[in-house]
């Protein structure tokens, strides 16, 4: 199948967290964002499906994932439910290009989204009035301020979304102060004195290797995921680290300040026992449109939607959603 897309130079062999499906083709492919940075994405298509016209969806997360981790697993598994699908790693991570390398942005994040787009719909087999995408964990929050403006996305879910500027700006729960966010801003901005004079990025905190009763518990339940061979991978920022200015340009550029403006259908998925699941049901609150659901999952975790290790992961109710509204 052609797919008019340059190949990129990266690894060719199966090397991602989850096994690979006899029910779909995939092959790598790399397109450029408005910024004219190069993306890799991981494309999954139904086998014998070359002369039909299918509807779309672009995937990516979680935040600090690559392709190879959740949205691959999640991009495979809709490929084979009967669409083609583009799981991508955002800029400056993972096999996609940008320098300097682990920085996330509000906006060129965001614009990942609409160039994971431009990809879908310049596929022969993609009918471009029909695409749709699905954001995971950080990548929620980028998917629905995506759909905000790109009035292309006909269809938007997330899967236990964070709101990264939410997260970043006031802490987990809303819990910083004025005068915590005040001196984290003294403390970022230290540090590009530093940077500045030495030319290059500082590393932030990297995550611990192992759990600990002194962590809170998401954050153990994160390095069970990603430091642990259930979903390690080599490129994941989880097993790297951001650079510590990234926080920055969240700090003052709310990235759902538009959420009313949606008015496409919107699908939040958030787990019963998720540590995210107050900025699902916030997020979903804001959304605009009347075609909206939030649909929380019984007893399930914020990393139990990573992998679908404990079965929580509704895809039966996403190929729904999609065949309805793509």
């Amino acid at each position: 199948m052609n797919t008019n897309m340059e190949m990129p130079k990266c690894n060719d062999g199966w090397d991602k967290i989850f096994s690979q499906s006899d029910k779909v083709e995939n092959k790598k492919v790399s397109f450029r964002n408005r910024y004219g940075i190069t993306l890799v994405g991981d494309l999954y298509f139904p086998k014998n499906s070359e002369n039909n016209k299918l509807a779309a969806l672009a995937v990516c997360g979680a935040f600090g994932a690559v392709k190879e981790q959740a949205s691959g697993f999640y991009a495979q598994t809709m490929a084979e439910r009967g669409f083609v699908t583009l799981a991508f790693d955002p800029s400056y991570t993972g096999e996609s290009g940008g320098e300097p390398r682990n920085v996330a942005s509000p906006d060129i994040n965001t614009e990942d989204f609409s160039a994971a787009v431009d990809c879908l719909g310049l596929l022969p087999f993609v009918d471009r009035e029909r695409i749709g995408i699905i954001g995971i964990c950080g990548w929620g929050g980028f998917a629905l301020n995506a759909t905000a403006v790109d009035t292309r996305i006909k269809a938007v879910a997330t899967m236990v979304m964070y709101d990264m500027s939410r997260v970043f700006g006031k802490g987990y729960f809303d819990s910083n102060t004025p005068e915590m966010r005040l001196e984290m801003k003294r403390s970022l901005n230290a540090i590009r004195w530093t940077d500045a004079e030495k030319g290059t990025p500082a590393p932030g905190y990297s995550m611990p290797d192992t759990p600990s009763d002194k962590l809170p518990q998401f954050l153990n339940d994160y390095i069970e995921f990603y430091k642990t061979p259930r979903g390690f991978h080599e490129r994941s920022i989880s097993n790297k680290v951001w650079t510590a200015t990234t926080l920055l340009s969240f700090l003052n550029f709310p990235i759902l300040a538009y959420a009313n403006e949606i008015n496409v259908p919107t699908l939040i998925v958030a787990g019963e026992n998720a540590h995210s699941r107050y900025m699902s049901e916030d997020a979903y609150q804001a959304i605009g449109t009347d075609k909206k659901e939030l649909f929380v999952v019984p007893g399930a975790r914020h990393i139990d939607f990573y992998d679908n290790q404990g079965g929580v992961v509704p895809f039966d109710k996403l190929e729904m959603f999609f065949n309805t509204n793509l």
